[in-house]
Protein backbone atom coordinates (compact mmCIF):
# COMPACT_ATOMS: atom_id res chain seq x y z
CA UNK A 1 0.00 0.00 0.00
CA UNK A 2 0.87 3.29 -0.82
CA UNK A 3 -0.09 6.17 1.62
CA UNK A 4 2.83 9.39 1.71
CA UNK A 5 0.99 10.59 4.69
CA UNK A 6 0.41 8.05 6.99
CA UNK A 7 4.44 7.09 6.54
CA UNK A 8 4.86 11.10 7.51
CA UNK A 9 3.34 10.67 10.44
CA UNK A 10 4.55 7.74 11.48
CA UNK A 11 8.00 8.37 10.96
CA UNK A 12 7.94 11.58 12.81
CA UNK A 13 5.76 10.09 15.58
CA UNK A 14 7.92 6.83 16.19
CA UNK A 15 10.90 7.49 14.13
CA UNK A 16 10.16 4.97 11.94
CA UNK A 17 7.13 3.51 9.63
CA UNK A 18 5.33 1.27 12.18
CA UNK A 19 3.80 -0.79 9.05
CA UNK A 20 6.07 -2.02 6.24
CA UNK A 21 3.32 -3.01 4.06
CA UNK A 22 3.15 0.49 3.86
CA UNK A 23 5.58 3.14 2.13
CA UNK A 24 5.90 6.58 0.99
CA UNK A 25 5.91 5.64 -3.24
CA UNK A 26 5.63 2.89 -5.50
CA UNK A 27 9.44 2.34 -6.22
CA UNK A 28 10.50 2.16 -2.35
CA UNK A 29 9.86 -0.78 0.31
CA UNK A 30 10.90 -1.19 3.68
CA UNK A 31 11.47 -3.71 6.05
CA UNK A 32 10.49 -3.57 10.06
CA UNK A 33 13.45 -6.06 11.98
CA UNK A 34 12.07 -7.62 14.61
CA UNK A 35 14.79 -8.43 17.76
CA UNK A 36 15.99 -12.16 18.04
CA UNK A 37 14.26 -14.85 19.95
CA UNK A 38 14.76 -13.85 23.61
CA UNK A 39 15.36 -17.36 25.03
CA UNK A 40 17.71 -16.13 27.73
CA UNK A 41 15.99 -15.82 31.21
CA UNK A 42 17.47 -13.04 33.47
CA UNK A 43 16.25 -13.19 37.47
CA UNK A 44 20.09 -11.33 38.35
CA UNK A 45 23.33 -10.40 37.27
CA UNK A 46 24.93 -14.13 37.47
CA UNK A 47 21.80 -15.12 34.62
CA UNK A 48 23.45 -11.85 32.46
CA UNK A 49 27.16 -12.60 33.05
CA UNK A 50 25.78 -16.84 31.80
CA UNK A 51 23.65 -15.49 28.65
CA UNK A 52 26.82 -13.25 27.94
CA UNK A 53 29.36 -16.12 27.72
CA UNK A 54 27.29 -18.47 25.71
CA UNK A 55 26.58 -15.93 23.07
CA UNK A 56 29.91 -14.35 22.67
CA UNK A 57 31.32 -18.08 22.81
CA UNK A 58 28.79 -18.90 19.55
CA UNK A 59 29.22 -15.65 17.90
CA UNK A 60 33.29 -14.00 18.17
CA UNK A 61 35.20 -14.42 15.63
CA UNK A 62 39.01 -13.91 16.30
CA UNK A 63 40.52 -11.19 14.59
CA UNK A 64 37.28 -10.30 13.04
CA UNK A 65 34.95 -9.25 15.43
CA UNK A 66 35.12 -5.69 17.17
CA UNK A 67 32.82 -3.77 19.50
CA UNK A 68 31.09 -0.41 19.41
CA UNK A 69 32.56 0.93 22.96
CA UNK A 70 30.74 3.92 24.43
CA UNK A 71 30.97 5.24 27.91
CA UNK A 72 27.86 3.61 29.40
CA UNK A 73 27.80 0.55 31.53
CA UNK A 74 25.83 -1.93 28.56
CA UNK A 75 29.16 -2.07 26.21
CA UNK A 76 31.75 -1.49 28.98
CA UNK A 77 30.43 -5.12 30.41
CA UNK A 78 30.21 -6.58 26.87
CA UNK A 79 34.17 -4.86 26.28
CA UNK A 80 34.73 -6.88 29.29
CA UNK A 81 34.25 -10.82 27.82
CA UNK A 82 36.51 -9.10 25.08
CA UNK A 83 39.54 -11.39 24.64
CA UNK A 84 42.76 -9.13 24.86
CA UNK A 85 43.42 -7.15 21.73
CA UNK A 86 39.74 -6.75 20.58
CA UNK A 87 39.19 -3.74 18.24
CA UNK A 88 37.05 -1.14 20.26
CA UNK A 89 35.69 1.54 18.48
CA UNK A 90 34.14 5.00 20.49
CA UNK A 91 32.53 7.74 18.99
CA UNK A 92 33.84 11.18 18.76
CA UNK A 93 31.19 14.29 17.70
CA UNK A 94 33.37 16.78 16.34
CA UNK A 95 31.20 19.85 17.55
CA UNK A 96 31.37 22.48 20.09
CA UNK A 97 29.02 21.37 22.68
CA UNK A 98 29.10 17.78 22.16
CA UNK A 99 29.37 15.24 24.59
CA UNK A 100 33.06 13.35 24.93
CA UNK A 101 32.53 10.06 26.40
CA UNK A 102 36.20 8.89 24.50
CA UNK A 103 37.97 8.80 28.11
CA UNK A 104 35.56 6.58 30.20
CA UNK A 105 35.59 4.78 26.94
CA UNK A 106 39.24 4.11 27.27
CA UNK A 107 39.21 3.22 30.88
CA UNK A 108 36.95 0.08 30.18
CA UNK A 109 39.22 -0.68 27.07
CA UNK A 110 42.54 -0.27 28.85
CA UNK A 111 40.91 -2.23 32.08
CA UNK A 112 40.97 -5.43 29.56
CA UNK A 113 43.76 -4.32 27.36
CA UNK A 114 41.73 -3.68 24.03
CA UNK A 115 42.80 -2.17 20.71
CA UNK A 116 40.69 1.25 21.84
CA UNK A 117 39.85 3.05 18.04
CA UNK A 118 37.93 6.87 17.94
CA UNK A 119 35.76 7.22 15.05
CA UNK A 120 35.13 10.70 14.24
CA UNK A 121 31.85 11.98 13.66
CA UNK A 122 31.04 15.52 11.74
CA UNK A 123 28.29 16.40 10.21
CA UNK A 124 30.18 16.53 6.67
CA UNK A 125 29.79 12.62 7.20
CA UNK A 126 26.04 12.99 7.72
CA UNK A 127 25.68 14.65 4.12
CA UNK A 128 27.57 12.09 2.34
CA UNK A 129 26.03 8.82 4.69
CA UNK A 130 22.49 10.07 4.53
CA UNK A 131 21.42 9.50 0.86
CA UNK A 132 23.78 6.32 0.86
CA UNK A 133 21.43 5.12 3.75
CA UNK A 134 18.11 6.24 2.08
CA UNK A 135 18.73 4.61 -1.24
CA UNK A 136 19.26 1.66 1.10
CA UNK A 137 16.67 1.49 3.71
CA UNK A 138 13.63 3.03 1.03
CA UNK A 139 12.51 5.57 4.09
CA UNK A 140 14.16 8.78 6.44
CA UNK A 141 15.76 7.06 9.21
CA UNK A 142 16.99 7.82 13.28
CA UNK A 143 20.08 9.98 13.54
CA UNK A 144 22.19 7.44 15.05
CA UNK A 145 22.46 5.40 11.41
CA UNK A 146 24.66 7.41 9.64
CA UNK A 147 27.64 7.49 12.57
CA UNK A 148 26.49 3.50 12.83
CA UNK A 149 27.21 3.60 8.83
CA UNK A 150 30.27 4.82 9.53
CA UNK A 151 31.25 2.33 11.98
CA UNK A 152 30.68 -0.13 9.45
CA UNK A 153 33.20 1.58 7.01
CA UNK A 154 35.43 1.77 9.41
CA UNK A 155 35.79 -1.83 10.73
CA UNK A 156 35.16 -3.51 6.97
CA UNK A 157 38.39 -1.15 6.52
CA UNK A 158 39.95 -2.69 9.24
CA UNK A 159 39.56 -6.79 8.37
CA UNK A 160 36.16 -7.18 10.56
CA UNK A 161 33.05 -9.12 9.96
CA UNK A 162 31.41 -8.47 13.23
CA UNK A 163 30.49 -5.75 15.59
CA UNK A 164 29.18 -6.22 18.97
CA UNK A 165 26.57 -3.49 20.30
CA UNK A 166 24.78 -3.44 23.78
CA UNK A 167 21.83 -0.99 22.43
CA UNK A 168 18.82 -2.68 23.77
CA UNK A 169 19.54 -3.41 27.30
CA UNK A 170 17.90 0.12 28.21
CA UNK A 171 14.28 -1.08 26.79
CA UNK A 172 14.81 -4.82 28.38
CA UNK A 173 16.86 -4.17 31.81
CA UNK A 174 14.56 -0.93 33.04
CA UNK A 175 17.45 2.23 31.60
CA UNK A 176 14.24 4.03 30.09
CA UNK A 177 14.53 5.89 33.53
CA UNK A 178 12.26 8.74 32.14
CA UNK A 179 9.67 6.78 30.20
CA UNK A 180 9.38 4.85 33.65
CA UNK A 181 9.42 7.41 35.91
CA UNK A 182 6.01 7.27 36.35
CA UNK A 183 2.85 5.46 35.77
CA UNK A 184 1.08 7.53 32.69
CA UNK A 185 -2.40 8.38 31.72
CA UNK A 186 -2.80 7.47 27.89
CA UNK A 187 -2.85 11.04 27.06
CA UNK A 188 -0.17 11.74 29.14
CA UNK A 189 1.92 8.86 27.88
CA UNK A 190 0.89 9.95 24.00
CA UNK A 191 1.96 12.95 24.29
CA UNK A 192 5.64 12.29 26.23
CA UNK A 193 6.62 9.59 23.90
CA UNK A 194 5.78 11.11 20.51
CA UNK A 195 8.63 12.50 19.07
CA UNK A 196 7.40 14.93 16.78
CA UNK A 197 3.51 15.57 16.81
CA UNK A 198 2.69 15.49 13.09
CA UNK A 199 -0.45 17.95 13.82
CA UNK A 200 1.83 20.37 14.51
CA UNK A 201 3.97 20.45 11.27
CA UNK A 202 2.30 18.58 8.56
CA UNK A 203 -0.58 19.91 6.38
CA UNK A 204 -2.25 16.60 6.20
CA UNK A 205 -1.41 14.66 9.41
CA UNK A 206 -2.34 11.03 10.17
CA UNK A 207 -3.24 9.73 13.85
CA UNK A 208 -1.44 7.13 14.88
CA UNK A 209 -3.51 6.56 17.79
CA UNK A 210 -4.29 3.07 16.58
CA UNK A 211 -0.94 2.12 17.85
CA UNK A 212 -0.76 3.56 20.95
CA UNK A 213 -4.21 1.67 21.29
CA UNK A 214 -2.94 -1.46 21.25
CA UNK A 215 -1.52 -1.00 25.10
CA UNK A 216 -4.51 1.04 26.41
CA UNK A 217 -5.58 -0.01 29.41
CA UNK A 218 -8.59 1.96 30.92
CA UNK A 219 -7.36 5.25 30.96
CA UNK A 220 -3.91 4.41 31.26
CA UNK A 221 -0.99 2.56 29.32
CA UNK A 222 0.87 -0.39 29.31
CA UNK A 223 4.24 1.41 28.70
CA UNK A 224 6.41 -1.02 29.59
CA UNK A 225 5.13 -3.52 27.02
CA UNK A 226 5.28 -0.42 24.78
CA UNK A 227 8.46 -0.17 25.00
CA UNK A 228 9.66 -3.97 24.42
CA UNK A 229 7.69 -3.87 21.51
CA UNK A 230 7.20 -0.14 19.75
CA UNK A 231 10.72 0.70 20.74
CA UNK A 232 12.71 -2.81 20.03
CA UNK A 233 11.36 -2.95 17.16
CA UNK A 234 12.64 0.42 15.86
CA UNK A 235 15.65 0.48 17.53
CA UNK A 236 16.45 -2.75 15.85
CA UNK A 237 15.39 -1.19 12.64
CA UNK A 238 17.54 1.23 12.49
CA UNK A 239 20.98 -1.13 13.64
CA UNK A 240 19.82 -3.81 11.01
CA UNK A 241 19.53 -1.17 8.27
CA UNK A 242 22.94 0.57 9.39
CA UNK A 243 25.35 -2.48 9.37
CA UNK A 244 23.42 -4.40 6.61
CA UNK A 245 24.13 -1.23 4.36
CA UNK A 246 28.16 -1.08 5.73
CA UNK A 247 28.08 -5.37 4.76
CA UNK A 248 28.40 -5.87 8.33
CA UNK A 249 27.16 -8.58 10.54
CA UNK A 250 26.66 -7.43 14.64
CA UNK A 251 25.34 -8.71 17.73
CA UNK A 252 23.35 -7.05 20.57
CA UNK A 253 23.83 -10.02 23.18
CA UNK A 254 21.28 -8.18 25.70
CA UNK A 255 18.93 -8.85 22.70
CA UNK A 256 18.83 -12.48 23.33
CA UNK A 257 17.96 -11.82 27.39
CA UNK A 258 14.47 -10.83 29.02
CA UNK A 259 14.06 -10.20 32.61
CA UNK A 260 11.60 -12.91 34.18
CA UNK A 261 10.12 -10.99 36.85
CA UNK A 262 8.30 -7.32 36.31
CA UNK A 263 11.10 -4.29 36.25
CA UNK A 264 11.03 -3.23 39.80
CA UNK A 265 9.81 0.61 39.05
CA UNK A 266 10.59 1.35 42.11
CA UNK A 267 13.99 1.12 42.38
CA UNK A 268 14.08 2.49 39.19
CA UNK A 269 12.50 5.40 40.17
CA UNK A 270 15.17 6.11 42.75
CA UNK A 271 17.58 5.48 41.47
CA UNK A 272 18.62 2.57 40.28
CA UNK A 273 17.82 1.96 36.57
CA UNK A 274 18.92 -1.03 35.18
CA UNK A 275 19.81 -2.79 38.60
CA UNK A 276 21.07 -6.26 37.17
CA UNK A 277 23.29 -4.42 34.61
CA UNK A 278 24.37 -2.00 37.48
CA UNK A 279 25.26 -5.40 39.25
CA UNK A 280 27.10 -7.05 36.77
CA UNK A 281 29.22 -3.90 35.96
CA UNK A 282 30.38 -3.86 40.26
CA UNK A 283 31.16 -6.99 39.40
CA UNK A 284 33.23 -6.64 36.12
CA UNK A 285 34.66 -3.37 36.83
CA UNK A 286 35.44 -3.44 40.93
CA UNK A 287 37.64 -0.12 40.94
CA UNK A 288 35.66 1.78 38.21
CA UNK A 289 32.78 4.10 39.17
CA UNK A 290 29.14 3.18 37.80
CA UNK A 291 28.53 5.94 34.55
CA UNK A 292 26.36 8.29 34.18
CA UNK A 293 23.88 7.31 31.34
CA UNK A 294 25.10 9.05 28.11
CA UNK A 295 23.12 8.89 25.19
CA UNK A 296 24.81 7.89 21.93
CA UNK A 297 26.47 11.22 20.73
CA UNK A 298 24.81 13.02 18.24
CA UNK A 299 25.23 16.89 18.17
CA UNK A 300 22.05 17.86 16.34
CA UNK A 301 21.35 20.68 18.72
CA UNK A 302 24.40 22.35 17.51
CA UNK A 303 23.90 21.01 14.28
CA UNK A 304 20.56 22.60 13.68
CA UNK A 305 20.70 25.66 15.53
CA UNK A 306 20.43 28.02 12.31
CA UNK A 307 18.00 25.78 10.60
CA UNK A 308 15.48 27.47 9.23
CA UNK A 309 13.16 24.63 8.97
CA UNK A 310 11.34 22.51 6.29
CA UNK A 311 9.84 24.55 3.28
CA UNK A 312 7.96 21.98 1.27
CA UNK A 313 4.44 21.78 0.15
CA UNK A 314 3.73 19.01 3.20
CA UNK A 315 4.48 20.85 6.12
CA UNK A 316 2.86 23.54 7.59
CA UNK A 317 3.61 27.23 7.27
CA UNK A 318 3.48 28.35 10.52
CA UNK A 319 6.40 26.28 12.40
CA UNK A 320 8.25 28.13 14.93
CA UNK A 321 10.81 26.24 14.14
CA UNK A 322 12.62 27.73 17.55
CA UNK A 323 10.43 25.33 19.81
CA UNK A 324 11.47 22.09 18.91
CA UNK A 325 14.86 20.34 19.92
CA UNK A 326 17.85 19.57 18.11
CA UNK A 327 16.94 15.66 17.66
CA UNK A 328 12.89 16.78 16.65
CA UNK A 329 14.82 19.23 13.77
CA UNK A 330 16.50 16.27 12.41
CA UNK A 331 13.48 14.24 12.19
CA UNK A 332 11.70 16.99 9.95
CA UNK A 333 14.86 17.47 8.17
CA UNK A 334 15.73 13.56 7.05
CA UNK A 335 12.02 14.05 6.14
CA UNK A 336 12.41 16.79 3.65
CA UNK A 337 15.58 15.09 2.50
CA UNK A 338 14.30 11.73 1.62
CA UNK A 339 10.84 13.47 -0.05
CA UNK A 340 13.02 16.05 -1.69
CA UNK A 341 15.44 12.65 -2.97
CA UNK A 342 12.49 10.73 -4.10
CA UNK A 343 9.84 12.98 -5.36
CA UNK A 344 10.01 13.24 -8.88
CA UNK A 345 10.63 16.65 -10.30
CA UNK A 346 11.26 18.01 -6.42
CA UNK A 347 15.10 17.12 -5.97
CA UNK A 348 16.79 20.20 -4.59
CA UNK A 349 19.86 21.81 -6.11
CA UNK A 350 21.62 21.38 -2.62
CA UNK A 351 20.58 17.74 -2.08
CA UNK A 352 21.47 17.18 -6.24
CA UNK A 353 24.55 18.92 -5.20
CA UNK A 354 25.41 16.57 -2.02
CA UNK A 355 24.13 13.02 -4.22
CA UNK A 356 26.43 13.71 -6.83
CA UNK A 357 29.24 14.78 -4.20
CA UNK A 358 28.24 11.59 -2.37
CA UNK A 359 28.07 9.22 -5.60
CA UNK A 360 31.29 10.30 -6.31
CA UNK A 361 33.57 10.07 -3.25
CA UNK A 362 31.87 6.47 -2.87
CA UNK A 363 32.81 6.21 -6.54
CA UNK A 364 36.37 7.28 -5.81
CA UNK A 365 36.47 4.64 -2.15
CA UNK A 366 35.52 1.39 -4.00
Amino acid sequence: MIDKNYCMSSYLTFRYIEDENINFFDSLKHKIFKPNDRKYACSNSNDIDKAIREILEKEYIPNKTAILLSGGMDSAILASYMPRGTKAYTFKCISDNAIDETNQAKKYADAYELDHKIIEIRWEDYLELIPILMKFDGVPFHSIEPQLLKAAYTAKKDGIEKLITGASSDLIFGGMDKLLSKDWTFDEFVKRYTFVDPYLVLKEPVSMLDIYNRYKTGNNIDFISFLQDISLDELNTSYVNSFNCGNISYVDPYSYMYMTEEIDLNRVRNGESKYLIRELFKKRYPNIDVPEKIPLPRSVNDWFRNWEGPKRKEFRDDINIEEFTGDQKWLMFCLEYFLNLYDEGSLTEQNRTEQNRTEQNRTEQN
